[in-house]
């Protein structure tokens, strides 16, 4: 991979300008691939050649494959054993079609055999690998060239066709946001998360910089402390990084993407911030209000409306979070250029790259482990 331990020349000067960032995404590659983990090694990395293979990413599906990749996951047809198909099925599922997850997606998985903490460990895999995909994408356009494709597999996956649930209610009977706002939202978990009283120093500790032991959705994730604590580090170093790309622009990628991956939770809280930085706030909800018309996998079949009525700049920057976040990115060295030319710096751009990329991996963790809902003070009235 380009973004590996000896970073080569291409991106020396993105390293030099936002270090923390590369650096702390090997940490994940480490803590995820390296440190011992609940599924075994070899299944992880076809796991993440699957990934790799849907989001149509060559650089990754190969290196995946020479790290070892399991044998039983490198064709096209699923797996014979029930607990490794129902793996791969949700591995596909929370790739293709995050959005249309739902709690009896959740359900089979036991059944089939898979532990909560093999649950997180799945779905932050193909959460990171989702996000990589897109990091090295934009080092490739960054670079001036357009990144090597590899095709898909050639099976349906289990939400193909299925249609968003829209019922209004979450699992808990709690009353459940159906369209994008910028008002705050609680998130619902479909898995366990530990109890305070039961956290490790080490669960503790991998998300410290990022919440308190009140937040369930930390500490769900702590099942996998490891990764989180590399992931809390990555976000600290995306959105609050120093210089670079305004923090309004970078909230504001982190929208569009939630926006093509149709996670409502995660739109509501960084266009909130986007206002809030920009003071911009019909801008901000013309990108929420924009109607996506949706493929039967549940993809955007034109990302247009997002930036319909905004100003240059912003519906350059729109365009690009919205083609880097789709699920075989679409972005282009046209766009980079687009985007030089109004202004925007290799600093910049790096932070417009991993502010976007970051969120498709944190759409994918919220909308495969759980489902928004409104705050009961705001439904008791």
């Amino acid at each position: 991979m380009r973004i590996s331990p000896t970073v080569p020349e291409s991106i020396a000067s993105l390293r030099a300008a936002k270090p923390e960032v590369v650096e702390q995404t090997l940490a994940a590659y480490t803590a995820l691939y390296e440190s011992p983990q609940v599924i075994e090694r070899g299944l992880l990395h076809g796991f993440a050649r699957t990934v790799a293979r849907w989001q149509g990413n060559a650089q990754l599906a190969d290196w995946h494959l020479a790290q070892g990749a399991d044998a039983r996951l490198l064709g096209d047809e699923l797996p014979a054993d029930a607990k490794l198909r129902a793996l791969v099925e949700h591995v596909d599922l929370i790739t293709v079609s995050p959005a249309l997850a739902t709690h009896e997606d959740q359900h089979v998985l036991p059944v089939a055999g898979v532990t909560p903490d093999e649950i997180v460990l799945l779905s932050q895999l193909v959460a990171f690998e989702s996000y990589l995909a897109r990091m090295l994408d934009g080092d490739a356009l960054l670079a001036g060239t357009a990144p090597e494709r590899v095709d898909a597999p050639a099976r349906a996956t289990v939400a193909a066709g299925r249609s968003k649930d829209l019922s209004g209610r979450t699992i808990a009977g709690l009353a459940k946001p159906t369209e994008y706002t910028q008002e705050q939202l609680e998130w619902s978990p479909w898995v366990a998360a530990p109890d305070e009283a039961e956290l490790t120093a080490e669960q503790v500790d991998s998300f410290a910089a990022k919440a308190t032991t009140n937040s369930v959705y930390f500490r769900l994730l702590s099942r996998v402390p490891v990764v989180l604590k590399a992931r809390s580090a990555i976000d600290n170093a995306v959105f609050l990084g120093k210089g670079g790309l305004p923090r309004a622009e970078r909230e504001l990628a982190a929208a569009v993407a939630s926006k093509v991956n149709d996670c409502i939770y995660c739109a509501s809280v960084h266009s909130r911030k986007a206002t809030f930085q920009s003071k911009r706030h019909d801008d901000v909800q013309r990108v929420l209000d924009a109607g996506l018309a949706r493929d039967a996998d549940w993809q955007p079949t034109s990302l247009d409306a997002l930036s319909d009525g905004q100003d240059e700049r912003w519906s350059a920057i729109i365009r690009f979070a919205a083609s880097l976040s789709t699920l075989r990115p679409s972005a282009t060295p046209a766009q980079i250029d687009e985007l030089r030319a109004l202004g925007l710096d290799d600093a910049e751009l790096f932070d417009l790259v991993g502010s976007t990329a970051f969120f498709a991996w944190a759409n994918r963790l919220m909308l495969s482990l759980g489902e928004p809902n409104w705050p009961a003070a705001a439904t008791s009235s």
